[in-house]
């Protein structure tokens, strides 16, 4: 998988300096160690035995990314719309270790779909600390009007594959019997039933102003 510079980049800098020397810089890749040692070198931190910095990198295929990409990203800056934007996937940040490849993985996703977004670090507030370690979490943003657009992305691409493959694994451990009784029209009746009132209300939405 590719690396994302700029998602590094964010990463390593909002660490503190001993968090980032406590990073194993022999799990890096190539191009995310360039960046480690960038981060490390640029504090003036020990730099014994880090590898000379390229000149540039252009040509590692690791940096190979979408120009939709690196606009997403806002070159670090917080969008206009970050105000009243809305969160769609977040998660803890580990001191000492790599960033979430998730995160990435995430954002390409809403990029790909062309729906704005915005990947930020932010501390967690003291009341909803559940670790002494773990104190700041990266929350990926998109505008308000297009939560539910960005959810439904997630889900199609990331999770739902994630889901099936429980499922898939949950029913196998079924006998004939218990199989037969795990119908999907019974086990998730109340997704069936939530779905057809969405439809219902559009559908009544189109009809009252009639656009349908």
């Amino acid at each position: 998988m590719k690396i994302d510079p700029v998602y590094l980049k964010r990463h390593y800098t909002s660490l503190s300096d001993d968090a980032l020397l406590a990073v194993d810089r022999d799990d890096l890749v190539e191009a995310a160690r360039a960046i480690y040692d960038a981060e490390v070198a640029e504090r003036g931190l020990d730099t014994d035995g880090l590898s000379e910095m390229p000149d540039s990198t252009g040509d590692d295929p690791e940096f190979d990314t979408h120009p939709a990409e690196v606009a997403a990203a806002d070159n670090g800056e917080a969008p206009e719309w970050l105000d009243e934007a809305a969160e769609v996937w977040s998660c803890v940040v580990h001191p000492g270790r790599g960033p979430a490849p998730e995160a990435a993985d995430a954002r390409a996703v809403l990029v790909e779909a062309g729906i704005p977004c915005y990947l930020e670090m932010q501390e967690i507030r003291p009341e909803e600390l559940t670790s002494r370690e773990v104190r700041h979490q990266w929350r990926l943003m998109v505008p308000g009007n297009l939560n539910l657009k960005a959810t439904s992305e997630l889900d199609r691409e990331i999770f739902n594959e994630d889901f099936e493959a429980e499922w898939k694994a949950h029913l196998e451990a079924f006998s004939d019997a218990e199989l037969r009784a795990m119908h999907p029209q019974v086990a998730f009746g109340g997704l069936f039933d939530k779905v057809e009132r969405i439809t219902r209300a559009y559908n009544e939405e189109l009809d009252r102003r009639r656009l349908s």
